[in-house]
């Protein structure tokens, strides 16, 4: 692991031997590797940058170091999600002494850390899974499509019209979908530094993914965190997903859609509590399908 000496509040940029890019905050003993959502992944700059330090703050609190990762830069035509998996499990291999403590991935990332789980166990302590399930459903993959055509192309109104749909859904905002678009847009652009063939390659990956077959191989604890109003990963896939693995932990925010989770400020406690390191919130903690690990 290179030797960066952070604040809590003081992160780093940086990029691994292999190119993979990374930004850190934090020195605890605990070692926490963030999976960023998708298609693409790019380095939090600016106000983004803040914000992922204040939501991660409890997690250092607690003793982590956290590391947010992107995905390769220049992958080979064909990689697939498993593929993506293999390169966080080889990165942690090379670079954080063979283990992290816990995984969390978000939405894209939550499904690549799917097989970094079923595929590498020996990698990572625990897995909290962020608005991810088993399968996108139809709606989602014809918008990351749109979405991610757009961002290969440099389209900023095709852009701000697909990325619209996830915070202004239905016929009935179309016109302002419209009028916000190129807006969106720049913003999107703004901040996206990942390679366009990356994104397409995720884009294919994500159309393809389906990770039934290999959920009831995970032998670590997962946390299911989830919205009831998340349209990405509806509550019947989350279900799907809970049934299928061993010992699997569900967390349901009511009310809550695909972003509004992800940026909930109570995720963190949520993830803290199903790592021991904090009392749980019972409200939200479903019932789910805890069972005794077969590791």
């Amino acid at each position: 692991m290179p030797d960066v000496r952070t604040t809590a509040d003081d992160p780093r940029r940086g990029a691994f031997a292999n190119g993979m890019e990374y930004l850190t905050w934090g020195h605890g003993p605990r070692k926490l590797l963030s999976i960023q959502e998708g298609p693409g992944s790019s380095v939090p700059e600016g106000s983004m940058a803040r914000l992922m330090v204040r939501l991660h703050r409890p997690y250092v609190d607690a003793g982590f170091a956290v590391w947010i990762v992107t995905r390769r830069r220049d992958m080979p035509a064909g990689h697939t999600v498993a593929d993506m998996a293999d390169d966080y499990a080889a990165l942690i291999a090379a670079e954080f002494g063979g283990r992290v403590d816990l995984v969390v991935g978000e939405s894209y990332g939550g499904i690549v850390a799917q097989y970094l789980a079923a595929r590498h166990p020996e990698r990572l302590e625990r897995v909290a899974l962020v608005v991810a399930g088993c399968e996108v459903s139809p709606w989602g993959k014809d918008v990351d499509s749109r979405l991610a055509t757009a961002l290969a192309r440099r389209d900023t109104t095709g852009c701000g019209m697909a990325f619209g749909e996830y915070v202004l859904p239905g016929r009935r905002l179309r016109w302002l979908r419209r009028l916000a678009a190129p807006l969106i847009g720049r913003a999107l652009f703004a901040e996206e530094q990942c390679p366009p063939g990356d994104v397409l390659t995720e884009l294919r990956a994500e159309v393809e993914f389906d990770s039934r077959e290999v959920l009831p191989t995970i032998r670590i604890p997962v946390l299911l965190v989830s919205g009831s109003r998340d349209r990405f990963f509806p509550p019947a896939v989350i279900e799907e997903t809970a049934a299928l693995i061993p010992e699997c932990t569900v967390v349901r925010y009511e009310g809550k859609g695909h972003l509004g989770v992800g940026m909930d400020k109570r995720v963190a406690g949520d993830v803290l509590a199903f790592a021991g390191l904090q009392e749980p919130a019972s409200d939200r903690r479903q019932a789910g399908r805890p069972r005794p690990s077969r590791r």
